[in-house]
């Protein structure tokens, strides 16, 4: 994984924008486009294949986990989502979005999108009244405490020697993981879209934009997108 880096030139994602999908099928995508937006990028709210051909990247909002689940298939999305995350688009998964992204899920009965080698339990801290806000040490995210909005929230059980702890809560949790990275994807069990703070909004940003310098002098990933999902669709 590349290094993570403060972002606090707007200048310079205006220089090299980025289109950012978000799946638009359920849950937060409206609070993760307009953090997106302050992030310096164009989202695009993705429901359709046509659509996914024009990101580079896309985010999984929070949500219903088995709805978005049933409603990936029902939209012919969740194959050529495995497919692009395989070649390498950045994805990135809130809450909802990190359970499917997980290749192993506890109580999901949908089939997933299996892109991130670890565990996760559905709704694992409790209900609806059990959620809850702490504040996370920045890690690799440069100085001041992180804000975290936890909704029902998964809990990362195990996770591969290769995947990346970015996050995690205090000792009254046991130090557990709450965003993690493997290569291209990232997956974090909290909200960063429902606080001010784009720090993770803005990495996701560099990731998608590291991946598309590249193809904006070769225009490659432009057309291996459009053969991958032409011989899905």
């Amino acid at each position: 994984m590349g290094s993570i880096t403060n972002h606090h030139a707007a200048g310079r994602h205006a220089a090299e924008a980025v289109n950012i999908g978000v799946l638009a099928l359920q849950g937060d995508f409206a609070e993760h486009a307009a953090s997106l937006r302050r992030a310096g990028a164009q989202p695009l709210e993705v429901r359709t294949i046509d659509q996914l051909q024009h990101v580079d990247g896309l985010i999984i909002p929070g949500g219903e986990s088995t709805t978005i689940a049933r409603l990936l298939i029902a939209y012919d999305l969740r194959e050529p989502l495995i497919a692009l995350g395989r070649r390498g688009l950045p994805i990135w998964g809130t809450c909802a979005g990190a359970i499917l992204l997980a290749e192993e899920i506890i109580t999901l009965d949908r089939p997933a999108l299996h892109l991130m080698p670890m565990t996760i339990e559905r709704n694992a801290f409790g209900r609806q009244i059990d959620s809850f806000e702490a504040h996370l040490e920045p890690g690799p995210f440069g100085s001041g405490d992180i804000p975290a909005v936890f909704i029902r929230a998964p809990r990362i059980r195990s996770v591969d020697d290769a995947v990346h702890v970015l996050l995690r809560l205090g000792p009254e949790h046991d130090h557990e993981p709450v965003a993690v990275q493997y290569q291209s994807i990232l997956a974090t069990t909290f909200h960063p879209e429902l606080t001010a703070d784009t720090r993770i909004h803005r990495h996701f940003v560099e990731m998608c934009q590291q991946r598309a310098r590249p193809s904006a002098r070769t225009n490659a990933r432009t057309g291996e997108a459009h053969a991958t999902l032409g011989r899905l669709g």
